[in-house]
């Protein structure tokens, strides 16, 4: 064992040491059509009986292979159409501050309607915004427009950012996207999984707030693969780690 993985490791320990488990859960984005690379991403979560919150762009989704995911898949709402409206003064965003709240409220109606009829049984009515940006006058206003649950990045600032609306985020991302967009290699994603895990231990950051690791199954390199089929490997054979299913975390999100 390398360093790296020694010290995540240790910290998994330190967890279970304290009568603690670690809740760990796993969110890919960016799924449109059955590329390769989502068959493969789907073959690896079957093959480590992994649970799979996968992020689905309604506009363009194609029918046939969301209606025939396996149980453990469940599919998220990934904004509408993954499309950039932010002005110049903005960060990349599909809901764009200069969108009205009545417009980005039926465009999210709609897509919803959408991907509850492709995904069937599998589709949840949480939001996963592209980019993990969202104006938070929408974030208010989403249980009107039928969503249960939201998950963007970093540490949540409150369980429920709007009432009934639950929050669970993810913390870890395996792309590099400022550094050509691949892998962001092995030290750095075990880096920032054991620095949550250790910010919650210590009480600063919510200690109920499963570690999220974010994947872009279009932009792994065979690294990123590696990476993954051994994080799988060695967490589900840990003592007091479990991998939580999106629908356990949403509590109270019923399938559609």
């Amino acid at each position: 064992m390398n360093a790296v993985w020694r010290a995540f490791e240790d910290e998994l320990a330190r967890w279970r040491d304290s009568g603690r488990e670690v809740e760990l859960w796993w969110r890919d984005d960016d799924a449109c059509r059955l590329t390769p690379a989502l068959t493969r991403l789907l073959e690896l979560a079957a093959a480590a009986q992994m649970p799979l919150a996968l992020a689905v762009v309604p506009e363009g989704a194609e029918a046939g292979w969301l209606g025939g995911l396996p149980a453990e898949v469940e599919v998220l709402q990934h904004g509408v159409d993954h499309r950039n409206r932010a002005s110049p003064s903005e960060k990349k965003t599909e809901f764009a501050q200069g969108e009205s709240l009545h417009a980005a409220l039926e465009r999210l109606r709609g897509g919803q309607a959408r991907l509850a009829a492709l995904a069937q049984g599998h589709f949840l009515p949480v939001l996963a915004p592209p980019w993990n940006r969202l104006p938070a006058q929408l974030t208010a206003r989403l249980p009107r427009a039928g969503f249960r649950g939201l998950s963007t990045y970093g540490v949540r600032s409150a369980v429920e950012p709007a009432p009934g609306l639950r929050q669970v985020n993810t913390h870890v991302d395996l792309i590099a996207w400022r550094q050509g967009r691949g892998f962001v290699g092995e030290e750095a994603a075990l880096q920032q999984a054991a620095a949550h895990l250790a910010a919650q231990r210590a009480g600063r950051a919510d200690p109920s707030e499963p570690t999220g690791w974010l994947t872009h199954h279009a932009c792994h390199d065979e690294a990123a693969w590696t990476f993954l089929a051994r994080l799988f490997e060695r967490t589900r054979r840990a003592t007091g780690v479990r991998w939580r299913r999106a629908s356990e975390l949403f509590d109270g999100v019923a399938r559609a």
